[in-house]
């Protein structure tokens, strides 16, 4: 069977079992994330979002990142991050600088009490993955999960993968 996409394009229409594959994914992801956010939210007051700003905040030089470059790295849109960045900063979990080469541009700052806050946060956040997703899979099956991942999107050439 096909399905007609534009004038002249036609595409396989989705079988029921690549269908059922597919959403099996989604509510995998959705049940997994739900998980973690509802962990950190009843034990420490953090959205999954914010817990996930942090993070790669507290990941990058100097415990920052310009606002574009932090939107890029989260599954957030650039409006929600500023609204979330706005409470971060209102919890002073995160701290807005100017930059100094670009004087449109902002830096997100991890403070140390937002440093605090996850390093607080990283226990619980771990033992969820380790519950929701590493306990279910044997070594095996991480490794074919890693590997048909890898398969959907590829690391830049610059960034190695985990053996």
């Amino acid at each position: 069977m096909t399905v007609t996409v534009a004038a002249g394009e036609s595409r396989e229409a989705i079988g029921s079992e690549e269908l059922a594959v597919w959403r099996m994914l989604q509510r995998a992801q959705v049940r997994i994330t739900r998980a973690l956010e509802a962990d950190l939210l009843v034990e420490h007051d953090l959205a999954l979002a914010s817990y996930d700003v942090l993070t790669q905040l507290s990941e990058s030089p100097d415990r920052r990142l310009r606002m574009n470059d932090l939107a890029d790295r989260v599954l957030l849109s650039r409006s929600g991050l500023t609204r979330l960045v706005d409470r971060l900063q209102r919890d002073g979990l995160v701290e807005r600088e100017s930059c100094a080469s670009d004087a449109r541009g902002l830096f997100a700052v991890l403070t140390d009490d937002g440093a605090v806050r996850l390093a607080e946060a990283t226990p619980t956040y771990l033992r969820g993955i380790r519950a929701q997703f590493l306990d279910i899979l044997d070594a095996g099956e991480l490794r074919q999960c890693a590997a048909m991942l890898t398969k959907l999107f590829p690391a830049p050439a610059d960034e190695e993968l985990p053996a």
